[in-house]
């Protein structure tokens, strides 16, 4: 990064209405891999180790700054969109003359934290601006060079002739200057072009006028500095971001099974030896213990899935753990509050919801399991309900070791049903079933002869 001896701002320009994305969201909030574009820009931002953090903003300004309350930002209204090099002008003011200031985009997200510090690093002798060359530069400005080589300026695109838009090199608009020496040149800006704006860029023609040196740091990878305008764009973005999260998912050991078919729009930790087959999404934070399967089209939000654990397809997390050794699915689903243990069975069309199993319990078919807490070794049936909302409030269900619920049995909470108790089927239990003991309520099996079904109405 820039001399350690210099202390680093950071302006990010976050004004733009975004009418092209045909939104009434703000365009730094669109959604990228679940998050917002600027959320990725400050994420980038955060290892850069700078507390002086500037958001130029504009259009949608209120939910732009809610958006980021919790965060140690200040704050620049940009009234009126008169061009890149009035947004920056806005947050100078704030910004002390000795520090290096990098420039951002809150419509830029991919960039990484590694280009970032290169540039800022690059702001000693001069301005330093990042490019990167491009087949196709059509709607960028161009970076151009004299006869050695040397920067000497950028032109637009609308503003260049036919032999500066064969330029391949263009500009990304991600620039790190000296303060004190970025507001002269701000305040030096003329509109005098075909937009009737003031170009940020221009800053760079200026910088070589004063005979200091402009130093190009060409990226890597044009998809890490690629704006996004649109939906396409943000779509683009978005399979870009999911290459890279991918890719650092297959680095780590990961087995996946078709790179194109998972989405990561989260933070996900894994141990070793970990799959995860096609269709999954990933969001919020995630960690997959070693040896764990996540079966086809899965979703898992916040969730925490113990050693060697199958997740069998359809399976839905949310807000849940589950322990090592355990089977889920498939079309499974686990409510916030699911706590599972070790060794648990969580079968087809089975929904579990702030519930606690321990260690071997088993709920293996079309059952649903809510504010409970059961036991270890446990059986429940299928069809099986704990009966937890009265219409007003819920109550807990327990079910202790050992117990055994019979198929389609309904658990009237609260209730609890001790250790080793039996539940026969089709029971609707509204009492405490002892230790020990078989609870039945059901009438006496009984026939009637010669009854018939209703037949359909002819009429």
């Amino acid at each position: 990064m820039a001399d350690q001896a210099t202390p680093l701002s950071i302006v990010i320009l976050a004004a733009g209405k975004g009418s092209r994305m045909r939104s009434r969201l703000p365009k730094v909030l669109q959604p990228l891999g679940g998050q917002p574009l600027l959320q990725h820009v400050l994420e980038a931002c955060d290892a850069l180790g700078s507390d002086d953090v500037h958001v130029v903003y504009g259009h949608g300004g209120e939910a732009v700054q809610a958006a980021f309350a919790d965060r140690n930002l200040t704050w620049a209204l940009q009234a009126d969109q008169l061009g890149t090099g009035h947004a920056v002008q806005q947050a100078m003011p704030g910004i002390d003359d000795g520090t290096t200031t990098l420039i951002l985009y809150g419509d830029v997200p991919l960039v990484t934290s590694a280009t970032l510090e290169k540039l800022a690093a690059a702001a000693t002798a001069g301005p330093a601006v990042l490019t990167v060359m491009l087949d196709d530069p059509t709607g960028y400005g161009r970076i151009t060079r004299d006869t050695v080589g040397n920067v000497t300026g950028i032109v637009e695109q609308k503003d260049a002739s036919e032999q500066q838009r064969a330029i391949q090199e263009i500009n990304t608009g991600l620039i790190a200057a000296n303060a004190g020496q970025l507001k002269s040149w701000l305040g030096r800006l003329s509109n005098d072009n075909s937009q009737g704006e003031y170009y940020l860029t221009d800053i760079i023609a200026m910088a070589v006028a004063d005979g200091l040196t402009v130093t190009a740091v060409q990226g890597d990878d044009a998809a890490e500095v690629e704006g996004i305008n649109n939906r396409r764009q943000l779509a683009t973005a978005e399979r870009n971001l999911q290459i890279r999260r991918v890719n650092a998912l297959l680095d780590a050991g990961v087995t996946v099974i078709d790179p194109a078919r998972l989405d990561i729009r989260g933070e996900v930790t894994v141990g070793q030896d970990v799959l995860i087959d096609v269709g999954v999404i990933l969001t919020g934070n995630i960690n997959l213990g070693d040896g764990a399967q996540i079966g086809a089209y899965s979703i898992l939000t916040n969730a925490s899935v113990g050693a060697e654990t199958v997740v069998k397809p359809h399976s839905v997390f949310e807000d849940c753990t589950v322990g090592s050794g355990c089977t889920i699915g498939p079309f499974a689903r686990l409510r916030p509050g699911a706590a599972l243990a070790n060794e648990v069975h969580i079968g087809n069309f089975v929904e579990i919801k702030k519930t606690q199993i321990a260690d071997g319990s088993k709920v293996n078919h079309l059952a649903y399991v809510g504010d409970a807490v059961i036991g270890s070794g446990v059986n429940v049936g299928a069809g099986v309900i704990t009966c937890n909302y009265d219409g007003a409030n819920k109550h807990q269900t327990v079910i202790e070791d050992g117990a055994f619920i019979g198929s389609d049995a309904q658990l009237v909470a609260p209730v609890t049903v001790g250790k080793n108790a039996t539940v026969g089927a089709g029971a609707t239990i509204t009492k405490d079933v002892p230790a020990d003991s078989l609870a039945v309520s059901r009438v006496r099996q009984k026939h009637i002869d010669g009854w018939q079904r209703p037949v359909k109405n002819s009429g």
